[in-house]
């Protein structure tokens, strides 16, 4: 239990310093949607560890009425969770998470079909996984990866790696950590298949100089 407790006291401080419109420690106590939920979620985690039947499940299903966050008491999750806003994040059951974690609202961790055993996703430590995104079946997504808005991910992603797009597409950062400053910004990350675009349209617009050119001749 005592271990309990320190997650708890971990969650409140990453909540109290990773939102910069948390102005002081009643205000996460009270008004916080997010560390509510995983309040929940981690008395519910130590009865399901106690195979204890049914208020488990009640407890997240009470969380999930009061919050807007769905967390099954079976996942397992590191210390330092930031759930920020919250609304709609679904966490499944096999899902397993690290330490300084951060989730922005509609996030889902799920499956993908109705297989038994491990079938949601494992992220690493000092994750950032913006509004909308779905990572989905049992993949691994490793330490310090940014996971843009909206994305979805289906395949492993490696170590200090960003993720953006629909399947989700890699832009690795090679030897390179996140700057714990940039953990919180996930609109300003890298879009290959944007900058594709912007390659296409600049060599059209020279291929249209070269025959303006031939024109005139």
């Amino acid at each position: 239990m005592s271990e309990t407790f320190e997650k708890i006291k971990k969650d409140f401080y990453a909540a109290l310093s990773m939102d910069p419109a948390a102005t002081s420690r009643a205000e996460v106590i009270l008004t916080y949607a997010g560390f509510h939920a995983l309040l929940f979620y981690r008395f519910a985690h130590c009865l399901w560890k106690r195979r204890v039947p049914f208020i488990p499940r009640a407890m997240s299903q009470v969380a999930r009425f009061l919050t807007g966050i769905e967390i099954h008491p079976g996942a397992v999750i590191g210390s330092g969770l930031f759930i920020d806003h919250g609304m709609g994040v679904v966490i499944g059951e096999t899902t397993e998470i690290g330490d300084n974690v951060t989730l922005f609202q509609g996030v889902t961790l799920g499956g993908t079909g109705k297989q038994r055993g491990k079938r949601h996703p494992t992220l690493g430590s000092h994750v950032v996984v913006g509004a909308g995104a779905k990572v989905l079946g049992p993949i691994k997504v490793g330490d310090f990866v940014k996971i843009g808005a909206n994305s979805v991910v289906l395949l492993d992603v490696p170590d200090h790696s960003t993720v953006v797009g629909i399947p989700g597409r890699i832009v690795r950062i090679k030897d390179q950590r996140v700057a714990e400053e940039a953990l919180m910004d996930h609109v300003h990350i890298p879009d290959p298949i944007a900058d594709r675009f912007i390659d296409l349209q600049v060599q059209l617009d020279e291929l249209k100089k070269e025959l303006e050119i031939i024109k005139k001749k």
